[in-house]
C-alpha cells in the first residue's frame, strides 16, 4: 500500500479532485434544475405539474450508465449524421450534463416534497391577506421547506458523488477509471481499491455528519 501511495498517490488525488469538481458542478446545475422542475411540480397548473411529472419520470426511468453512454456516443453520432461531422463533446461536458440531469430529477422531487410539507394553512392565510402566490412561496413557504430540504439534499450530494464512478465507463479521468489505470500498471488491485475506498469514505462520512449536525441544530429549534 506504501508503495501505491508513494509512486501513484499524487495520480490519485489528482483524480479525486476531478471527481469532487464534478459532483459540485453536478451539483450546482443540479439545484437549479431541481428547483426550477420542483417549483413547477407545485404550482396551481395542470401543465406545470404534468411537465415536472414527465421530466422526473423519464430522467429517473433512465439508468445514468445509459444516459452518460447516450449523451457521449449517441447524440455526437445523430449530429454528425445530420451536419456532416465536426460536432463533439468532452467527457466533462457530459458528465456534467449527466449527473445534473440525474440529480436534478431527484432534488426537484426532493424540493415539491419539502414545499408540500409547509402547512397548507398558512399559505391560504398569506393568500388571503393579498400576498401574490410568489412572494408567498418566497417569505413563508421556502424558509419553512429548507429546514426538510438541506438534510436530504446534502444525501442526494453523496449519493452524486459515488455514482461519478460510473463515468468511468466513458473515460473520464474520475478516481475510479485512475484506480483501474494504476491496477493495470502495478497489478496491486487489492491495496490500491483500499486506498480508494478510504478515499471516499472519508469524504461521505465528513458530509453524513455535516447532515446529521444540520438535523440536530434544527430539530432543536422546533
Amino acid at each position: 500500500m506504501a508503495y501505491i501511495i508513494t509512486n501513484y498517490g499524487s495520480l490519485l488525488f489528482a483524480a479525486f479532485r476531478q471527481t469532487l469538481i464534478l459532483a459540485l458542478l453536478s451539483l450546482f446545475f443540479a439545484s437549479i434544475i431541481g428547483v426550477f422542475f420542483g417549483i413547477l411540480g407545485v404550482l396551481d397548473n395542470k401543465i406545470c405539474r404534468k411537465i415536472e411529472l414527465i421530466f422526473v419520470d423519464i430522467i429517473r426511468g433512465i439508468p445514468l450508465i445509459v444516459l452518460a453512454l447516450y449523451l457521449f456516443y449517441g447524440i455526437p453520432m445523430f449530429v454528425n449524421s445530420i451536419t456532416g461531422g465536426g460536432f463533439t463533446i468532452s467527457q466533462l461536458q457530459v458528465g456534467v450534463i449527466a449527473l445534473s440531469l440525474n440529480c436534478g430529477a431527484y432534488m426537484a422531487e426532493i424540493i415539491r416534497a419539502g414545499i408540500l410539507s409547509v402547512d397548507k394553512g398558512q399559505v391560504e392565510a398569506a393568500r388571503s391577506l393579498g400576498l401574490p402566490y410568489s412572494k408567498t412561496l418566497r417569505k413563508i413557504v421556502l424558509p419553512q421547506a429548507v429546514k426538510t430540504m438541506v438534510p436530504t439534499i446534502i444525501n442526494q450530494f453523496i449519493i452524486t458523488l459515488k455514482d461519478t464512478s460510473i463515468l468511468s465507463a466513458i473515460g473520464f479521468p474520475e478516481l475510479v477509471n485512475s484506480a483501474k489505470n494504476v491496477i493495470g500498471i502495478t497489478f496491486m488491485s487489492f491495496e490500491t481499491w483500499s486506498i480508494v475506498a478510504v478515499m471516499y469514505l472519508v469524504v461521505i462520512l465528513l458530509l453524513t455528519n455535516l447532515s446529521r449536525y444540520i438535523e440536530r441544530r434544527w430539530n432543536v429549534g422546533r
